[in-house]
Order: structure tokens, then C-alpha cells, then sequence
């Protein structure tokens, strides 16, 4: 092989499109662009645009909403943890927490902790402290011959100095009312 023989594969170099030369070339005029205005410019932002009239992203109705005082919780299920187990991940003797779930990489990070959702069975017997879990979860747990004990606890709405909120005194008035009553 010499020099002058070297060449790229066929396809491998794509000649860039040359634009404005001419009515003849095909791309004259307006570079195929074919119009004034904002769409003939680069890095125009009109997408979506319908000329004025309301556009169909803004006429459809919203749906739904976000709720901001959902829990975030990062879902372990059984079946995932007796794998954990089989593959030495986690040690089935220990007490399994959310942090050893974590480093584990079982859980991911969540704002209020690992909850057992009711998917799966162990095998093991395995005592596991997490912030929720569900009847059947724990059901399956225990007859594997170990426990699930919950750290979440339902928060008693306070005001900012700490003491209780209005819904606590209401409630513990009406709750005397109706015992009055039945009495």
C-alpha cells in the first residue's frame, strides 16, 4: 500500500451542504430555509406556536395535583431482601435497618425512610426495623420466624411554640360531649 492509495471508507466522509450559491444549485435564495421572518432564523423558539390562537398545550385541561404532605418513602420488598441475604449483601443474624438497607444498595434515598411493601417472602429469619410496613410484610416475616417493628410514628400537628394544635383540644371537647350525652 503507498500513500496515494490511502482513502476513507465509501460513506465515511459526508461533504457539508453548500448553501446560497445560487437559484441553480437547488439551495439558493433562502438556503432551503424557504421563508422570512422568525422561522428562516436560527434558534428560533416558536414551537408550539399557533398563529395567536390559543395553543393546544393551554387548552387542555390540568389534571391532578401534587401533594405536598405524601410521605417519601424508598419501598424495600421481602424478596429483595432475602437476595440481599443469599448474596452475603446483608447478614440475616443482624438486626436489618434502613441504613443497612442503604448501604446495601436496596434503598435509595428517601425523606422519611424504608417501608416493606407486601411483595415477596424471606426464607431467613430476620429481625428488620424500618418506618412502615405493611400487614402482609410483616405477616410474611414473621412466619419466616422474625419480626418487623415500624419507627414512624403518626406526628401530632403543633403550633411553632410546641404546644398542641387546635385539632387536639376540639377533639378532646367533642369526645367529652359525646360521652355526656351517652351518660
Amino acid at each position: 500500500m503507498k500513500l496515494n492509495q490511502i482513502a476513507n471508507n465509501p460513506g465515511a466522509h459526508k461533504a457539508k451542504t453548500k448553501v446560497g450559491r445560487g437559484s441553480s444549485s437547488g439551495l439558493g435564495k433562502t438556503s432551503g430555509r424557504g421563508v422570512k421572518g422568525a422561522k428562516a432564523r436560527t434558534g428560533n423558539g416558536i414551537y408550539g406556536f399557533e398563529g395567536g390562537q390559543m395553543p393546544l398545550h393551554m387548552r387542555i385541561p390540568k389534571r391532578g395535583f401534587n401533594n405536598i404532605f405524601a410521605k417519601d418513602f424508598s419501598e424495600v420488598n421481602l424478596n429483595r431482601i432475602q437476595k440481599a441475604i443469599d448474596n452475603k449483601k446483608l447478614d440475616a443474624k443482624a438486626k436489618i435497618t434502613e441504613e443497612l438497607l442503604r448501604k446495601a444498595g436496596l434503598a435509595h434515598k428517601s425523606r422519611d425512610g424504608v417501608r416493606l411493601p407486601a411483595k415477596g417472602a424471606t426464607a431467613a429469619k430476620v429481625d428488620i426495623e424500618v418506618a412502615g410496613a405493611s400487614a402482609a410484610a410483616r405477616d410474611a416475616a414473621e412466619k419466616a420466624g422474625g419480626s418487623v417493628t415500624t419507627t414512624s410514628a403518626k406526628k401530632a400537628n403543633s403550633k411553632k411554640r410546641g404546644e398542641p394544635g387546635n385539632r387536639q383540644p376540639r377533639r378532646a371537647e367533642s369526645a367529652k360531649k359525646r360521652e355526656a350525652r351517652k351518660a
